[in-house]
């Protein structure tokens, strides 16, 4: 079965919501490539590995949570080295690029801070700037919560544990988040979980009386694009794989 690439656009665009927030990159298609869709790959951050998968996978159409960025591209009239390298296998296949940043940050039913913080146990979850913030039913030792945190998501953390030594309020936001720390306290939180740990942050951490967990950009913000694909396979019935191209931090 095939659906047209204007039909699956149109439908993540709406679902994510993208007018919502402003971003430093363009949600939605990025590369236009074959108009009918029959293999869709998923993937975190796209890479010339990533994109070789996709076509070696027969794929119509990738999806990214880390796509072109505004401003990590040279020059729109300067397309050289990697850049040139990812966009000349994209277009010679005639594949189809899309990206989704922080509306799949953000997401309150499918996006990865939503799903961190229901993965950790997290209850009663509100929005805390593009993450959310929830209770554990009952308070609990603060390694413990850590190792939970290493188990679910297969890592090893970076941990900062300034805090409380019984946890029960958690905040969650994935990725290069590790200065809303500030925020985290704000909204009573005992510990906050990240994907990255900033020079300035660490004192700042131990001098304001938090415990944060570092468990990585990647890491983290693997659960949205897993969504998503899953929810593009039960709306259109279209194949969809998720390739886990890991960089480890």
């Amino acid at each position: 079965m095939s659906v047209k690439r204007t039909k699956i656009i149109e439908y993540l665009n709406n679902y994510l919501r993208i007018d919502d927030l402003e971003d430093g990159c363009v949600n939605g298609l990025q590369i236009e490539g074959k108009e009918k869709i029959s293999k869709i790959v998923t993937g975190v951050s796209l890479s010339q590995r990533l994109i070789s998968e996709a076509i070696s996978k027969k794929a119509e159409m990738l999806i990214v949570h880390h796509g072109f960025f505004v401003n990590a591209v040279p020059s729109p009239l300067q397309i050289n080295g990697f850049w040139k390298n990812r966009i000349k296998m994209i277009l010679e296949n005639d594949l189809n690029l899309a990206g989704y940043h922080l509306p799949l940050d953000a997401h309150p039913l499918i996006g990865n801070n939503i799903s961190l913080a229901k993965l950790f146990g997290a209850k009663n979850c509100q929005p805390f700037d593009v993450g959310f913030v929830g209770e554990l039913d009952k308070e609990m030792d603060f390694k413990k919560f850590v190792v939970l945190v290493e188990k679910e998501l297969g890592v090893k953390s970076f941990v900062l544990p300034y805090g409380k030594k019984k946890i029960k309020k958690v905040a969650v936001i994935s990725g290069g988040a590790s200065p809303y720390y500030i925020q985290a306290i704000e909204m009573g939180a005992d510990v906050f979980v990240t994907g990255d740990m900033r020079e300035n942050v660490v004192r700042e951490v131990e001098e304001s009386g938090i415990n944060v967990i570092n468990a990585g950009h990647y890491n983290t913000e693997k659960l949205g694009i897993q969504n998503l694909g899953k929810l593009l396979e039960k709306k259109f019935k279209v194949k969809v794989e998720f390739v886990d191209v890991s960089c480890e931090v």
